[in-house]
């Protein structure tokens, strides 16, 4: 299978104890938080990317660059590739003031608050611009606040993260069609309600096992966004890439509520409006990224694209099993994203 050159050029990180690094992104942050005598702050920012992934080569270092260009007073000090530990890991940082900000999905930041997940829930969400109504339409308001109040971080933005699409060795059109097959989904809470209200066995595999798995057939299949598959050269041991769309990939630009309260007006806004004019330009970087491989994909001609899911079936599957079996804020913040469809 060929790749692009593109998306095999990677930049080499440096490797650093994580103790030394949380050291380095604390010094970076001012230490005690009172930044430089002349009220310039460098805030560290984070994430799990690789240098050449869309998040990080046109999303945080574009964010870094356009914070430098506004002479705000703030500089972003970027940590790639989990240099500053696991997701899980680095949101607790966050939370404990010792990371500034930090890139993480919304159901991994549903451990700390529920409601947060249902950005993550399968067909919760229609695609990126009903993704960006939500966040921008009010629909997601009460939520962010409920999870700043319990979290102690700030959602800056939402960014686009790509659609997550089933892969195996037959073609998967119907919810039907997953019946029998062990198909791997991250061992997460909403990852695995939504292999239930798919009607998939989940099947929890460490996501750096899952070419293996997929090789030696522990499991049958799995569902990522494209670049994910394309990347981790899934597409070397699945023959069928069907194009499910189940979930809208997202993901929270997120800072600590104390950082953000030391900075000075002028420099919220600097960042807030870096974070969000950032979020178009990702768009065009992860949807072209997508393109390239599927062009790749049908020019090679190992890996067949199905593209005529029953999407309908699906996401009538699911949304009788969330009406059926959430409740409170989730179940309130679940009917406002599917009622913001119309």
């Amino acid at each position: 299978m060929r790749h692009s050159t593109k998306r095999k050029q990677l930049r080499l990180v440096a490797v650093l104890p994580a103790t030394a690094l949380l050291a380095a992104a604390c010094n970076a942050a001012g230490g005690d938080g009172n930044g430089g005598e002349d009220g310039s702050v460098t805030l560290s920012f984070a994430n799990s990317y690789t240098t050449n992934h869309p998040h990080t080569r046109c999303g945080i270092e574009r964010v870094a660059e356009k914070v430098a260009e506004q002479d705000a007073g703030v500089e972003i000090e970027t940590f790639p590739d989990s240099q500053l530990g696991a997701d899980d890991e680095r949101f607790t940082s966050v939370m404990s003031g010792d990371v500034d900000m930090d890139v993480q999905g919304s159901s991994a930041l549903a451990s700390a608050y529920a409601p947060i997940g249902v950005f993550d829930m399968a067909y919760a969400i229609d695609g990126p611009d009903h993704l960006f109504e939500v966040v921008d339409g009010g629909a997601a308001d009460e939520v962010f606040a409920g999870f700043r109040e319990e979290t102690g971080a700030r959602v800056l933005d939402t960014w686009y993260f790509g659609m997550r699409h089933f892969s195996a060795n037959e073609p998967i059109r119907t919810p039907g069609d997953l019946e029998g097959l062990r198909m791997r989904f991250p061992d997460s809470p909403t990852y695995l309600t939504n292999a239930e209200a798919m009607g998939a066995e989940a099947t929890p595999v460490a996501f750096e096992e899952v070419y293996v798995s997929l090789q030696q057939g522990v499991i049958d299949g799995q569902e990522n966004p494209i670049p994910t598959i394309a990347e981790k050269s899934f597409d070397e041991v699945q023959s069928h890439v069907s194009m499910s769309g189940h979930q809208t990939g997202s993901q929270m630009i997120v800072i600590s509520e104390d950082r953000w309260q030391e900075l000075s007006g002028e420099q919220q806004d600097a960042l807030a409006a870096a974070v969000h004019e950032t979020r178009q330009e990702n768009r065009t970087c992860i949807e072209e990224d997508e393109d390239e491989i599927i062009r790749e994909w049908e020019q090679g001609g190992d890996v067949e694209i199905v593209d005529d899911v029953d999407r309908d079936a699906f996401r009538a599957r699911t949304e009788e099993y969330f009406l059926d079996n959430l409740d409170g804020k989730q179940l309130e913040f679940y009917e406002k994203t599917r009622e913001s469809t119309s």
